[in-house]
C-alpha cells in the first residue's frame, strides 16, 4: 500500500504492538483532526497515506479532498522555508568564503561569491538566482521574521513572501518591522493580488515618501520600451517606468479604440484582449480608427461579392442575450473570468487581478464633453469612454496629511503620486468627479456624485498646463475620500466668519438645501448631494420593486463593495453584476440588504448546487460551499 511495512502483517490484518493505522481521508475534511494541523514530517506521512496506491485517494470526498489540497499546500511552503532556513545556516558558516566548524548565531551582512555558486550548482540556477534565493533567506531570517513565520506554519507561499520582502526592500529596519506588524493579522486567506495591495498600503503608511523617491529615479534612469519575445514564440511590446498620469491615459485610449472596433462588428471573432492589442498597434503606428475599421470591413467580404454586397447566407450567432432573474446575471454586462492569483503563487496578468479589460459602465454624470477640450485633453472616444479611475483622500490632496490613494491598475499611490493623477484630472474637461464620506473603520457611510452646478453652463478654464511630461490632462474618474469626522469639521469652519479670499483647490464646503461644493484646482465649482450608503444597516431607502436596480442603488451598493464580494475575487464592482442574495423570483428584494456585486462567473458559481451567499447586515457576505465551509467578505476598507 506504500506506506505499509512489507514486513508486517498484510493488508486487512489486525494492526500488531507499535502499529498505527494511517488516518482515514476523513480526518482532511472540514473539522477533522489533519484539517487545521500545521505542516510537519507527520502531516506529510499522513497525507502520502491518504493518498493510497497511484495516489486516487480512495474514500476521500470533495470536502477531504479540499483538505487535503490545503495541506499540501501548507507543506510546500514549510519545505521552501526549511530550504531557506538551511541557507541561512550555510551563510553562518561561510560568511567570507571560509567553511568554519561552528556556526554563529547571527547572519552576516553579505556572502561569497562561492556560497552563491555552490547554491546555483546544487539546485541547478543561474548564480544571479542563488543571490536572490539567499537575499530573500536573509530577509525572512532576519529583516522579516515574522513574513518567514507565516511561510513556515503555511500561511503564505514563497511566491507571497517574496512580494512582501521586495515592496517593504526600500524601507529601513524598523519602517519594515511597522509594516510587517500592520499586515501580520491582514494575509491569511489573502490572493496574492491582495497581499501586494495590503503590503504596499502598509508601506506608504510608515513611510510615504519612499516610493515618490524610488519611483522618480525609475522615470529618471530606467524609462523605456523593450521588444521580447513571448513563450507562445510570438512578440512583446512593452514601455516601463513610465510616468504614470501619460500611462494611465495611454491605456484608456487603447481601451477606448477597442471598443470603437468591438462596436463596430468588423472583427468579428476578435476577443477583447485581440482588439487591444490590434488598438495598441494601430495607436502607435498612426493608424486612423475609420481606416482600422475600413480595411476590416473589406477583408472580411467573399471573394466574388460585390462590395457592400450583403451576404445572404445566416450570419454569425448573436452574443448571448442577458440571463433573467433565473440566468446568471441582472442585467449588466459581465465576462467569463479568471479570478486573480488562482494558484496562489503568481500574479494573473498586469492588471494584478482578473486579466480582462478594464470596463466602466454606468459611469455616473459629470462634465462633458460639451464644454470643449484643450489640445493636450485626449477626449474620451465611444459611447463607454475608459476613464482611468483613481481614488484619493482630501486631506491628501490639501497637504494636511500623507495618505495612500488607489488605483486598480496601479495598487496603492503614494500621497505625492496620487495628488499628481488628481492634478492631470482637474486639467481635464472630460474627468468625472465623486465623493465618499467613509465612518472610523473605512467603510464607505455617504456617497455623491459632482456635477455642475445647475444653470452654471459657463465653468472657469481647467489650470494650464505646466511644461513636461507632467503637466498632461488625465480624463480620469476620481474618488475624494473623506472621514465623517473631517466633513463635521468643516461645516464648522463654514458656519465661522471667514475672510473674503476665494477658496483654494480642493476646497470642499456646504451650501444650502444639503448640498456642498467642491472646488477645483483653478476655481471651477461642482455641487454635490450625498446619500447614506447602506452599511450596517438599511434604510430601504432607494428599495425598488422591480429585478432590475435603480442607477443610484446600484451606484451605492458598487461604492460599498469596491470589488466582487466572493474574497479571492479582485473584479471591480462597476465590472460586475449587482445580484441578490435571495433571488428575486424567491422574494428576494431589490435593495442594499440583499444585494452585492458579484463578477458573472462568480454570479454563476453562487447559483450552482450547493453554494450560497447570506448578508446578516447589509454589506457583510457569508459565502458557504457545498463542502460546508463558510467564508466572509466584509465592505470594501477605503483610505480617507
Amino acid at each position: 500500500m506504500g506506506w505499509q511495512d512489507d514486513r508486517g502483517p498484510k493488508p486487512g490484518a489486525a494492526p500488531g504492538p507499535g502499529e498505527r493505522r494511517p488516518p482515514p481521508p476523513g480526518g482532511f475534511g472540514h473539522g477533522g483532526a489533519w484539517a487545521a494541523a500545521p505542516p510537519s514530517a507527520a502531516v506529510a506521512v499522513a497525507l502520502e497515506a491518504a493518498a493510497g496506491p497511484g495516489d486516487r485517494y480512495d474514500g476521500a470526498d470533495t470536502d477531504a479532498l479540499t483538505g487535503i489540497v490545503a495541506r499540501w499546500a501548507a507543506l510546500e511552503s514549510w519545505a521552501a522555508a526549511g530550504k531557506l532556513a538551511a541557507l541561512r545556516a550555510m551563510m553562518r558558516e561561510d560568511a567570507d568564503g571560509t567553511p568554519r566548524l561552528r556556526r554563529r548565531p547571527g547572519l552576516p551582512d553579505g556572502w561569497d561569491d562561492s556560497l552563491s555558486y555552490e547554491v546555483a550548482q546544487a539546485l541547478a540556477m543561474g548564480p544571479v538566482s542563488a543571490d536572490n534565493l539567499a537575499q530573500l533567506a536573509w530577509t525572512l531570517g532576519v529583516r522579516l521574521p515574522g513574513t518567514g513565520r507565516l511561510l513556515a506554519d503555511g500561511t503564505l507561499t514563497v511566491a507571497k513572501a517574496r512580494l512582501i520582502a521586495g515592496i517593504f526592500e526600500p524601507l529601513d529596519d524598523g519602517e519594515a518591522a511597522r509594516a510587517e506588524a500592520l499586515i501580520a493579522g491582514e494575509v491569511p486567506g489573502k490572493t496574492y493580488f491582495q497581499v501586494e495591495r495590503l503590503a504596499w498600503r502598509a508601506a506608504l503608511a510608515v513611510a510615504p515618501d519612499v516610493a515618490e523617491r524610488r519611483r522618480s529615479k525609475a522615470e529618471r534612469e530606467r524609462a523605456r520600451v523593450t521588444v521580447f519575445r513571448e513563450e507562445s514564440g510570438a512578440v512583446g511590446l512593452s514601455g516601463r517606468d513610465l510616468p504614470a498620469a501619460q500611462a494611465l491615459a495611454g491605456h484608456a485610449g487603447v481601451l477606448a479604440r477597442a471598443r470603437d472596433y468591438e462596436a463596430s462588428g468588423a472583427f468579428p471573432g476578435q476577443r477583447a484582449s485581440g482588439l487591444e492589442a490590434l488598438a495598441f498597434l494601430h495607436l502607435l503606428n498612426g493608424v486612423s480608427a475609420a481606416d482600422a475599421i475600413a480595411f476590416a470591413r473589406t477583408a472580411a467580404e467573399p471573394p466574388d461579392s460585390e462590395p457592400g454586397q450583403e451576404d445572404d447566407g445566416d450570419g454569425p450567432d448573436a452574443p448571448d442575450g442577458e440571463n433573467g432573474p433565473n440566468g446568471g446575471g441582472d442585467g449588466q454586462p459581465g465576462q467569463d473570468v479568471e479570478h486573480a492569483g488562482d494558484g496562489g503563487d503568481e500574479p494573473a496578468g498586469d492588471g494584478g487581478d482578473d486579466g480582462d479589460p478594464v470596463s466602466n459602465e454606468n459611469l455616473g454624470s459629470g462634465s462633458g464633453p460639451d464644454e470643449g477640450s484643450g489640445p493636450d485633453d485626449p477626449a474620451p472616444v465611444g459611447d463607454h469612454a475608459a476613464l482611468p479611475e483613481v481614488t484619493v483622500p482630501l486631506v491628501t490632496l490639501q497637504g494636511l496629511a500623507a495618505r495612500a490613494g488607489e488605483n486598480r491598475l496601479l495598487g496603492p499611490l503614494d500621497p505625492a503620486l496620487a495628488r499628481d493623477l488628481a492634478a492631470a484630472a482637474a486639467r481635464s474637461r472630460y474627468s468625472r468627479w465623486e465623493i465618499t464620506v467613509v465612518d472610523e473603520q473605512g467603510y464607505a457611510a455617504g456617497h455623491g456624485t459632482a456635477r455642475p452646478r445647475p444653470g452654471s453652463r459657463q465653468q472657469p478654464q481647467p489650470p494650464p498646463h505646466p511644461p513636461g511630461p507632467g503637466g498632461c490632462a488625465l480624463p480620469g474618474r476620481i474618488n475624494i475620500t473623506v472621514t465623517q469626522t473631517r466633513l463635521c469639521q468643516l461645516a464648522t469652519q463654514a458656519a465661522q466668519p471667514r475672510s473674503g479670499a476665494p477658496p483654494g483647490g480642493w476646497n470642499l464646503a456646504p451650501r444650502p438645501a444639503g448640498t456642498w461644493t467642491l472646488t477645483l484646482p483653478g476655481g471651477r465649482d461642482l455641487t454635490v448631494r450625498f446619500d447614506a450608503v447602506p452599511t450596517h444597516d438599511c434604510d430601504h431607502a432607494h428599495e425598488v420593486d422591480t429585478y432590475q436596480p435603480s442607477q443610484r442603488l446600484r451606484r451605492l451598493v458598487q461604492v460599498r463593495d469596491r470589488e466582487c464580494t466572493f474574497p479571492p475575487c479582485s473584479r471591480p464592482a462597476s465590472e460586475s453584476d449587482f445580484e441578490h442574495a435571495v433571488p428575486y423570483d424567491q422574494g428576494g428584494k431589490t435593495d442594499a440588504c440583499n444585494a452585492g456585486a458579484r463578477s458573472r462567473r462568480c454570479h454563476q458559481v453562487k447559483q450552482s448546487p450547493g453554494w450560497s451567499v447570506t448578508q446578516p447586515k447589509p454589506g457583510w457576505h457569508v459565502w458557504t460551499t457545498p463542502t460546508g465551509r463558510s467564508y466572509i467578505q466584509e465592505p470594501w476598507r477605503y483610505i480617507a
